[in-house]
């Protein structure tokens, strides 16, 4: 299952090119270079695609759960099989090492469609009886036609992460990945044609967010839109959505704090403030950017986390000896270089990184980027307060709890966070007050998906995950039966 150099929109279960006949650039970050073209899709394609999810839904929303169950394990099976096509892909588009694509981003894609395929076979219905008088029962229905719109920077995991749920329910969807990494779903296209997905059922659109993501918002046939990416952008889908009373899933922005205490395990706390700091560059929303480190601990940490942050190999994608590849584009690379601007204007210190990497080779025009950690910054600065998405962190001592837990949450997000202690009722305390929809203790990204995903404050609305996922995509009807 290889890539092609013009991509297609999926609709109607046939790959069609878009109706203005003209294409977008698609740029390898590790090389600076277009490698393939994507469709500059429009509302005429928007239409075409809901037409085609109206069409299906009748026959798709019957059909019964162990028919979707068999396609969706299918379509898990296929992307399995091709895992390595898959990974290439998302590396190439995303400019990511290929061994984090092959050991995260496609094993959590098909693992998505098989979690959700299953969850739907034991998705059970309540009912509440008034004794000797009527029985009540919930049934839960399919919206129709729904809107999943996914970011670039875990492309296919997180579309997946989307559709999975939307379609076990029964729902048909119009989805559209980020123009910046289209490859994936482009190749998801062809896998859901040879697993049998019946036409219509999925319809996959590519283009520009304003134009195509747009047009998906604005269509007064499209019931839910379920969109992850940034805070601003989640602002103004929700200005056009609620006054028609569209229902929204927003997973948004982070600014994560790591609240780490001296009588942690250090050994382990330090592998894991390594990964979560610059996992994918920092371009996750869950990643730990602000860190906060008990005053006894301090120089001990900053000091070896310095150390550690220079080991890591930033280079070409490919290589297996790659710790980090190329940021996604030209453009957001310049946005991190100039918050590192930024921090020193405002008083912090540079400990180590935030300079280009010349990698050379076929790799010479790529966005490679070294690791910064910054010391020296008040909560309030614009550094600590904005998202970066960058591989850049924010180092800080405390000397309390209580100064702890207002650092963490002296920002206007609220989606993740980190407590490193060895004292359990400390990090019960913490994690009761910890303003954020996701709190790991003694751990980082470890996740179960049965579990509720979301943020709070400007992170997000709504939560994606197990039975919240389904709940979301589908409509709650209570029928009452006097006997």
């Amino acid at each position: 299952m290889k890539p092609d150099k013009y991509l297609k929109n999926y609709i109607a279960g046939a790959l069609v090119p878009p109706e203005s006949g003209e294409y977008l650039d698609n740029v390898n970050p590790a090389t600076g270079k277009v490698y393939s073209f994507i469709p500059d899709s429009d509302e005429r394609d928007v239409q075409k695609a809901v037409e085609a999810a109206a069409k299906a839904f009748p026959d798709w929303s019957s059909c019964g759960v162990r028919k979707r169950f068999r396609i969706l394990l299918r379509l898990a099976d296929i992307i399995e099989q091709n895992l390595e096509d898959f990974a290439l892909a998302e590396s190439e588009d995303a400019g990511k090492p290929v061994s984090m694509a092959a050991s995260v981003d496609i094993p959590r894609a098909h693992e998505n469609l098989r979690f959700f395929a299953t969850a739907i076979l034991h998705f059970a219905a309540e009912s509440h009886h008034m004794e000797g008088e009527a029985v009540n029962y919930t049934l839960r229905q399919p919206l129709g036609v729904v809107g999943c719109i996914s970011p670039w920077n875990l492309p296919l995991y997180l579309f997946t992460w989307k559709i999975a749920p939307a379609l076990a329910t029964g729902n048909c969807v119009v989805g559209k990945p980020s123009e910046l990494t289209p490859m994936t779903a482009y190749l998801l296209s062809k896998a859901c044609m040879e697993a049998g997905l019946p036409p219509g059922v999925l319809n996959i659109v590519h283009g520009l967010g304003p134009k195509a993501g747009q047009a998906i918002i604005e269509h007064p046939q499209v019931k839910a839109i379920s969109f992850t990416g940034g805070t601003s952008t989640g602002r103004k889908i929700a200005a056009t959505a609620a006054p028609v009373f569209k229902k929204l899933s927003l997973e948004l922005g982070g600014k994560n704090p790591n609240i780490i205490f001296a009588d942690c395990d250090f050994d382990q706390m330090m592998v894991d403030t390594l990964r979560s700091s610059f996992s994918n560059n920092g371009q996750i929303c869950l990643c730990g950017s602000r860190i906060y480190v008990e005053r006894p601990l301090y120089e001990r940490f900053r000091d070896e986390f310095v150390k550690r942050t220079q080991f890591l190999k930033v280079g070409d994608p490919a290589s297996p000896m790659s710790d980090l590849g190329a940021l996604v584009s030209k453009s957001h690379m310049e946005k991190v270089q100039g918050y590192l601007q930024l921090a020193e204007v405002e008083g912090g210190k540079i400990l180590c990184g935030g300079t280009p990497v010349e990698v050379g080779g076929e790799c010479e025009g790529g966005y490679f980027l070294r690791p910064a950690i910054i010391e020296g910054l008040p909560i309030e600065c614009r550094t600590n307060q904005e998202e970066i998405f960058g591989p850049v962190v924010t180092i800080q001592p405390f000397d309390t709890e209580e100064e702890a837990i207002a650092l963490a949450n002296g920002v206007p997000y609220g989606l993740a966070s980190t407590v490193w202690t060895t004292n359990l009722p400390r990090a019960q305390r913490v994690a009761e007050r910890i303003q954020a929809g996701i709190v790991w203790i003694n751990c980082w990204m470890l996740r179960d998906l049965r579990t509720p995903f979301g943020g709070v404050k400007h992170s997000g609305v709504g939560r994606e995950g197990g039975w919240e996922a389904l709940r979301f995509f589908t409509e709650a009807k209570n029928v009452c039966m006097k006997y």
